[in-house]
C-alpha cells in the first residue's frame, strides 16, 4: 500500500469518527429541543397572567413605584444571555454583537454601561478583551430554572433601585434569541427595568364605555393596589429573565442542531470525496504494478531470446 493510499484512508478514518460525534450532538440537542419548548409553552400562562393582573393594579394604583418610575438615565445595565458551550454556530456571537450594538448606543447617548452576562461564551470574550463585568453567571443556560433567574433578577432589582447616585443603574436592558421555531431564533434587545406597562381603563359600573378594547372590571386590592405591586412587580422581572433564559436556552439548542447537521452533511461530502481519492490512488497503484509485471516479462522474454 502506498504512503498516499494510507494517508486518505487515515483522513477518512478520522472524518468518519468526527461525523459519529456531530451526529450524536445533533440527536441530543433535537431531543433537548422538546423539552425547552414544552418548559417555555408551559410559562407563557403564568407570565400572561401575571401582566395582566400588574397592568390591572397600575391602573388602579395612584402612587409611583420605583420599579415604574423612569428617571435621568446616567448609567444603564446590559444583561447578556449566550451559551455555556460551543457547537453552536453563530449563536453566542450574534448574541454578542447585538449586546455590543447596544453598548454603543447607550454610550452614544451620554451613559455608563455596566456588563452582565449569563453563559460562559460570553463571559469569555468579554474578560479576554479586558472588559470588566458587573456580575457573571454560568452553568446553566442549557437547563434553567427560575432559582437562577431569581437570583439573577435580585442582583438586577436591588441596582435599579439604589440608582446610578448610589452606585447603581438608571436603566437596565437584555440582550438574548427570541425563540420563534426550530430554524428562526432572532437576537433581540428589550429593556427589562424602569417596566413599562400597559395601563387600560377599569369598566365603569354602569357597563358603558364603548369601544372595542378590553377593559378591567372594578378590582378591590388588599391590602392595596400598592401593596400588590409591591409584590407583582419584582415577580414580574424576575420571570421576564426567567422567560428570556428559556428562550435563549431553546434557541441554543436549535442553533447547535443546526449547526451539528450541517458538520455531519460535510463529513458524509468529505468521506463520499476522500473514498473517491483514494479509490483513484488504488487504482494507481495497481496500474503501474500490472505495468511493471508486464515490463519485467517483457525484459526477461528479450533477454531470454538474446541468450540463444
Amino acid at each position: 500500500m502506498g504512503a498516499q493510499l494510507r494517508v486518505l484512508r487515515r483522513r477518512s478514518r478520522s472524518v468518519e469518527s468526527t461525523k459519529k460525534i456531530t451526529r450524536a450532538q445533533e440527536l441530543i440537542a433535537a431531543s433537548r429541543i422538546v423539552r425547552a419548548q414544552q418548559r417555555l409553552e408551559a410559562t407563557r400562562p403564568y407570565f400572561q397572567a401575571l401582566v395582566r393582573a400588574l397592568s390591572a393594579a397600575v391602573s388602579n394604583a395612584t402612587v409611583e413605584h420605583p420599579l415604574l418610575t423612569a428617571r435621568e438615565a446616567k448609567r444603564a445595565a446590559v444583561l447578556l444571555f449566550t451559551a455555556d458551550r460551543g457547537f453552536a454556530g453563530a449563536y453566542s456571537a450574534n448574541a454578542i454583537r447585538e449586546a455590543r450594538m447596544l453598548i454603543t448606543l447607550l454610550e452614544a447617548e451620554g451613559m455608563e454601561v455596566d456588563l452582565y452576562v449569563v453563559g460562559q461564551k460570553g463571559i469569555q470574550y468579554f474578560t479576554f478583551r479586558g472588559r470588566e463585568l458587573a456580575g457573571a453567571w454560568s452553568g446553566f443556560t442549557e437547563e434553567p430554572d427560575y432559582a437562577h433567574a431569581t437570583e439573577i433578577g435580585d442582583v438586577l432589582i436591588d441596582s435599579f433601585v439604589a440608582g446610578s447616585q448610589n452606585g447603581g443603574v438608571d436603566q437596565i436592558h437584555g440582550v438574548g434569541h427570541l425563540f420563534v421555531n426550530r430554524v428562526t431564533q432572532t437576537p433581540i434587545a428589550r429593556r427589562i427595568l424602569p417596566i413599562e406597562v400597559q395601563v387600560q381603563e377599569v369598566a365603569s359600573t354602569d357597563g358603558e364605555g364603548g369601544g372595542d378594547d378590553e377593559r378591567f372590571p372594578l378590582y378591590e386590592f388588599e391590602p392595596s393596589a400598592e401593596g400588590v405591586l409591591d409584590s407583582l412587580l419584582p415577580q414580574y422581572v424576575r420571570w421576564f429573565i426567567a422567560s428570556a433564559l428559556l428562550h435563549a436556552a431553546a434557541s441554543e439548542h436549535a442553533a447547535r442542531q443546526r449547526a451539528m447537521k450541517s458538520a455531519t452533511d460535510n463529513a458524509e461530502d468529505l468521506i463520499k470525496t476522500l473514498t473517491r481519492q483514494a479509490n483513484q490512488a488504488r487504482q494507481a497503484e495497481i496500474t503501474q504494478e500490472i505495468s511493471e509485471i508486464v515490463g519485467g516479462a517483457d525484459a526477461l522474454a528479450a533477454a531470454a531470446a538474446g541468450s540463444e
